[in-house]
């Protein structure tokens, strides 16, 4: 999904929306996203983006999107932001990712808001599934023991654990760090991948 910055006078705000069609289905769907965000928020996880509207008339943009408030910090992929250098403020930052990870886990996934996104069947069997056919349209080269995992995946499919709120990809790329404590998740950013499931 691309994001894209919009000043109106002082005013920031953050549009997100899907790429140009042809969509694949059920991929890029940002009005999805946007709802998940919102019920999680109204089930008291409170690091998100505040969502100001979602737009789901193909008139406007031709697209859904969503706007949400613009956050001051740092998304930290190649280099690290001022205050992270040392190994301490790191250690601090890593902790405060698994405290996060650990918050979204205990959101109530009965709230009618979040209750909503789960789906009947086994949330493991689809992941083992969709990751499968990910593999054989990705790859790049032969690697056997990746197609040796998921035949074995396949066949010894976990019982479940009680459903959580699961982000999808979950990691230091889609998190915001606060622009003055760097060591703080402010925000946790992508949703397109949320859903209700196995927190493993």
């Amino acid at each position: 999904n691309f994001t894209y910055l919009l000043e109106r006078g002082a005013d920031r705000f953050v549009l997100r929306r899907p790429p140009r069609p042809p969509l694949p289905p059920t991929a890029h769907d940002v009005a999805r996203e946007a709802r998940l965000q919102l019920a999680l928020r109204e089930a008291g996880f409170a690091r998100l983006p505040t969502i100001l509207a979602v737009c789901e008339d193909e008139s406007v943009l031709g697209v859904d999107f969503y706007v949400m408030a613009y956050l001051e910090g740092h998304v930290v992929t190649e280099t690290l932001p001022p205050g992270l250098e040392g190994a301490r403020a790191r250690r601090a930052l890593a902790g405060d990712l698994v405290d996060t990870l650990v918050e979204i886990h205990a959101a109530d996934v009965s709230t009618p808001a979040l209750a909503a996104f789960a789906r009947p069947g086994s949330y493991n069997e689809r992941q083992v599934r969709r990751f499968t056919q990910l593999w054989e349209i990705n790859r790049t080269r032969e690697l056997p023991r990746v197609e040796e995992v998921g035949a074995w995946l396949r066949s010894n499919v976990p019982a479940p654990l009680p459903p959580t709120v699961v982000h999808g990809d979950f990691r230091l790329g889609n998190v915001m760090v606060a622009a003055d404590e760097p060591t703080r998740v402010l925000a946790v950013l992508d949703w397109e991948m949320g859903a209700i499931g196995d927190p493993r």
